[in-house]
């Protein structure tokens, strides 16, 4: 499936051919609740009404506002999440979003896209 651009045009979301729906945000963006709500519904819609993994790429998010963490709090159609970033600032998001909010789901802070596949697909490491 190609990727579909989150109404806000903030993001993509795409189901991937290994069951995987990969969310991407553009990098330097300041999430807000309408963005989160657009993308829950993106979610839900590609999934089907089926529970798959999710994968996050947050990479350089500038910032994610209180009610978009608020947002991200609701379930949706994933059944774990590793949210996938690359720098300090991506990790002190995550965290504090982990820190605050109970997850609707298992949900992981990654640096390693490898690692997050593995952990989403249940692959044990080698």
């Amino acid at each position: 499936m190609e990727p579909i651009a989150i109404q806000s045009g903030k993001g993509t979301v795409e189901l991937r051919a290994d069951g995987v729906i990969h969310l991407v945000w553009k990098p330097r963006i300041v999430l807000e609740a309408a963005d989160a709500h657009a993308a829950m519904a993106k979610v839900n819609e590609v999934a089907n009404d089926s529970e798959n993994p999710m994968l996050v790429d947050m990479a350089d998010t500038e910032a994610v506002t209180r009610q978009a963490r608020s947002v991200f709090s609701i379930p949706c159609a994933a059944s774990r999440i590793a949210l996938l970033g690359s720098s300090p600032v991506d990790r002190i998001i995550a965290n504090f979003f982990l820190g605050v909010h109970i997850p609707p789901c298992p949900t992981r802070f990654f640096t390693s896209r490898e690692e997050a596949m593995s952990w989403l697909l249940h692959i044990p490491p080698a």
